[in-house]
């Protein structure tokens, strides 16, 4: 891995991008409105969930990337997530939008770009539109180069702690910056991109590029994290680009190869940060699948143990039933051969090659306890290989959720 200085300031670490985070009173407290942009506008590109019944902000949101390819930034609550709405939520999302692109294009002087939208919360109330117009409001007075900080903590719902991350590189002997936030603790199951996540950066990028260099960070790092098994209707991750630093990264050059470094160290960061923030979390674990006959089948393998209530609920009790990991293995639909399986937990191996190690439970037990648990599966029939970050299932998840509208 190249060099990257890890830095402060989150989405407002890279030059030219301003933030704020405000309480407009969607929620019962804190912040819960932010403004990002730039006065230069920003070439975007964004990745969705797959969830087949979105919320708004998902529908407006791909429309205007589709139609064009710079933006003035994106407007995001949290809260309430405009999820089936009707018209009257479609036309709060719109009407949100159009008041963030009306406020930065006076704000900044410039002709009116379109704003992107973010909504995140309950299901199945309408936004009141008259709170998020008032809250734009404020956050235009507000808007910072510091603000980083205070817009990761406007997007939070049941998260305890804001998610912020930035890192610099070098390419071609200039310094470019790469800055996130992210949200997400509950309902977090990957597949195209899960939670919300806001990642800027200086370099000078075209749609087509951003979007080429965002699919595989994403697949790597956000699509490898599971909280629940639950993909939420308002996912979504979004990448602007300013080009304030004067830089221009290709897709397949080498300044593309170095970009793509930062931005997927940037959001393995971020992804871990949302496990590690996992609603009820004890502890949380990696399993790295090896050996599996494609890579496809890897992530099966992965995604079917950390998804496993079974697992999950042994990862909470410390409890080293490597029985768990086989049966998840075996019902994922990843191709397996019980004679070549081959389990570790931490460095201790329990099975090997379809065996028992004797005593491996025993000796397992020590790693299975520690914060943070490292899982090894070998399948043993090729080299395809992935990774999943997940948390165990607890007590607090429960209440947190049977109390969470309530």
């Amino acid at each position: 891995m190249m060099d990257l200085e890890w830095v402060d300031g989150g989405v407002t670490a890279p030059p030219g991008f301003l933030a704020a985070g405000v309480r407009c009173g969607l929620k019962s407290k804190g912040r819960d409105l932010g403004l990002l942009g730039s006065p230069r506008g920003c070439a975007a590109a964004g990745l969705f969930t797959t969830n087949t019944m979105p919320g708004w902000p998902v529908v407006l949101s791909r429309e205007i990337l589709a139609e064009c390819g710079k933006v003035a930034g994106v407007v995001a609550n949290s809260g309430v997530s405009n999820v089936a709405t009707g018209a009257a939520g479609l036309a709060a999302a719109k009407e949100m939008s159009s008041a963030a692109a009306t406020l930065f294009a006076a704000l900044w002087g410039s002709d009116e770009r379109p704003a992107l939208v973010a909504q995140t919360g309950i299901i199945g109330e309408v936004p009141a539109i008259d709170r998020i117009r008032s809250g734009i409001a404020d956050a235009g007075l507000s808007l910072s180069e510091d603000g980083g900080p205070d817009f990761a903590e406007a997007i939070m719902t049941t998260d305890t702690v804001p998610k912020s991350r930035a890192v610099r590189l070098k390419i071609g002997g200039s310094v470019v910056t790469v800055g996130g936030a992210a949200k997400g603790a509950g309902m977090i199951a990957p597949n195209m991109a899960t939670m919300l996540a806001f990642l800027t950066t200086d370099a000078a990028l075209t749609p087509d590029a951003a979007r080429a260099l965002l699919v595989p960070a994403v697949n790597e790092s956000f699509n490898r994290i599971s909280i629940d098994g639950d993909m939420s209707t308002s996912d979504m991750c979004l990448l602007l680009a300013n080009g304030e630093s004067g830089v221009a990264v290709e897709p397949g050059a080498e300044s593309g190869r170095r970009f793509a470094q930062a931005l997927a160290a940037l959001c393995e960061a971020l992804a871990v940060d949302l496990v590690r923030d996992a609603e009820g979390v004890t502890r949380i674990c990696r399993v790295d699948v090896l050996g599996a006959a494609s890579d496809d089948d890897a992530v099966r393998a992965a995604r079917a143990v950390a998804e496993s209530p079974l697992v999950k609920s042994a990862l909470f009790g410390s409890d080293p039933n490597w029985g768990r990991l086989w049966m998840a293995v075996g019902k994922s639909g990843a191709r397996a051969d019980a004679s070549r399986l081959s389990i570790r937990i931490g460095d201790v191996s329990v099975l090997e090659t379809g065996t028992p190690k004797p005593e491996g439970k025993r000796l397992a037990a020590g790693p299975m306890g520690e914060p943070e648990v490292r899982i090894t599966i070998d399948l043993g029939l090729g080299d395809g290989r992935a990774h999943f970050w997940f948390s165990d299932l607890t007590y607090e998840y429960v209440r947190i959720n049977a109390e969470y509208h309530t």
